[in-house]
């Protein structure tokens, strides 16, 4: 792609995404997720394979209609209370639209059939881009309105989430889909406790994002995008490979690592709020996405192929690998012993 064009794509993505979540009006939040979608677009269609311009009108329908929704949502809306402001948003119909448009946009339950094929079809730094940077401006708007939303339809929506981002990750070989899987697992976490502490939500975003930023540009390095190449890609670079397995078992959440810090706040706070059956069950539908986490740090360091792949031999490299991940890494990993200092920020 011109570097030119994807400069003008990126600025698009960055002034799509301020424009959204430094808005009150809703025309403005609709302008800037548009600009979003239509940036997002090449970066998705630019390697011309079959899938990919699959991946990316499958992407452009399904957020076309979750504008259009938006855009009904704060019609209906403006028209029975007068209001075009974000949070005043009161009527019922206009609430459970905007519910449905949010569930589109970020791939929640049961509106999250497009984002694993999407994810598959785009190139892993574009897949990185929709994981994390296209998540953020639909979280803010739940953010801004979680007041006014319906708690049982959206703690439904959550379980659900989990339960399947678990559930469809079991058997995927492609490590794009697992990711996908992955996200929507996620999601599920941060919209369950959006309702009681919608801060400990954005913190919980944050350092998804961090920490599947890590996983992504490590996978972009060492050019693995299915297990089979995972399982060899360890003679490249073994030490990126070693702390690869540390940051999917951080994005698993086990304890001594960065992932568990945000499940054990959320886990928290249900209990506080008396949903001890919802933490119960969300806890333990979290331990499918363990087993695949355990799977992909399985083949990423700890075991040898069985027989001889087809791919080609793969020679240790002696490139340095980015400060960025780097930076990246050791946020994904050791920030659980600051727990305190980021407690007095939420």
């Amino acid at each position: 792609m011109n570097p030119h064009a994807k400069l003008i794509f990126t600025l698009s993505l960055l002034l799509g995404t301020t424009i959204t979540i430094s808005s009150n009006h809703w025309m403005m939040a609709w302008t800037g997720l548009e600009i979003n979608t239509l940036a997002i677009i090449p970066l998705i269609s630019k390697s011309h394979h079959p899938r990919a311009i699959e991946a990316s009108i499958k992407y452009f329908l399904v957020q076309a209609a979750a504008s259009t929704l938006v855009l009904f949502s704060s019609m209906i809306n403006a028209w029975s209370t007068g209001q075009w402001d974000i949070t005043q948003l009161t009527h019922p119909t206009a609430c459970l639209l905007l519910t449905t448009a949010i569930a589109m946009k970020l791939g929640l339950v049961p509106f999250h059939f497009w984002f694993p094929e999407v994810l598959q079809g785009s190139s892993l730094t574009t897949a990185l881009l929709l994981s994390t940077a296209m998540k953020f401006p639909p979280i803010t708007i739940l953010y801004l309105t979680s007041h006014s939303l319906d708690p049982t339809l959206l703690t439904t929506m959550a379980i659900a989430s989990t339960a399947l981002g678990g559930w469809m990750g079991l058997n995927q070989t492609q490590i794009r889909k697992i990711m996908a899987f992955s996200s929507i697992s996620h999601l599920g976490w941060m919209t369950i406790i959006i309702l009681y502490n919608p801060k400990l939500t954005l913190m919980t975003f944050y350092l998804y994002s961090v920490m599947t930023a890590t996983v992504f540009l490590t996978l972009n390095t060492t050019k693995t995008t299915k297990m089979s190449t995972m399982m060899t890609s360890w003679t490249k670079t073994p030490m990126l490979n070693a702390t690869l397995m540390l940051t999917l078992l951080s994005l698993a959440g086990l304890p001594p690592l960065t992932g568990f810090l945000p499940k054990w706040l959320i886990i928290q706070e249900l209990t506080k709020q008396e949903m001890t059956p919802a933490a119960t069950i969300i806890t333990m539908l979290s331990l499918l996405g363990l087993f695949f986490y355990l799977r992909l740090a399985y083949y990423s360091t700890i075991t040898l192929p069985p027989n001889s792949t087809n791919h080609m031999k793969q020679w240790h490299n002696n490139k340095p690998t980015g400060t960025s991940i780097a930076i990246l890494t050791s946020l994904s990993i050791s920030l659980l012993p600051l727990s305190p200092m980021i407690l007095t920020t939420i």
